[in-house]
């Protein structure tokens, strides 16, 4: 799994034009699903993330994580995150999950991450067209694979 983590001030998902999801600040996570991707990946993103201190304390130094500050999040599945450019012009997506394995995954994602945040989590709406809209808080952007647990 690969994930884009942008702490946010504020964040909305809009489908058709009309905005589905909405935070004030926190968390926007951005999740690629990959074909070969299980629960343990979901299990050891979801306790990373959560447990990230990128949030500032008092003297303003990033040593605080989501749940310290109240943030919420927003998670959007984005399998464009799997592309592969190698060869031509038209990016390949081949090693994104399908939808019968991304989605049970995705669902678990958002289920863990409600269970160790304990409060909902907003969605966007996956497989649709998405407009989402943002704005960065720092800004702070972290990019995270599980296929590289270090």
């Amino acid at each position: 799994m690969k994930v884009v983590i942008q702490r946010v001030k504020s964040a909305s998902v809009v489908v058709n034009g009309q905005m589905i999801s909405e935070i004030a600040g926190g968390l926007l996570i951005l999740l690629g699903i990959g074909e070969s991707d299980t629960m343990e990946d979901v299990d050891w993103l979801v306790r990373k993330i959560v447990l990230m201190r990128i949030f500032s304390d008092a003297e303003g130094k990033m040593n605080k994580d989501v749940t310290e500050v109240n943030g919420e999040i927003l998670l959007v599945s984005q399998f464009t995150l799997y592309a592969s450019t190698r060869k031509g012009n038209r990016p390949s997506f081949i090693r994104s999950a399908r939808p019968e394995l991304a989605i049970p995954l995705y669902e678990s994602f958002k289920d863990e991450l409600e269970i160790l945040l304990g409060k909902k989590i907003l969605t966007g709406e996956f497989g649709a067209m998405m407009d989402v809209q943002l704005i960065n808080d720092g800004p702070v952007t972290i990019l995270m694979d599980s296929a590289v647990k270090e």
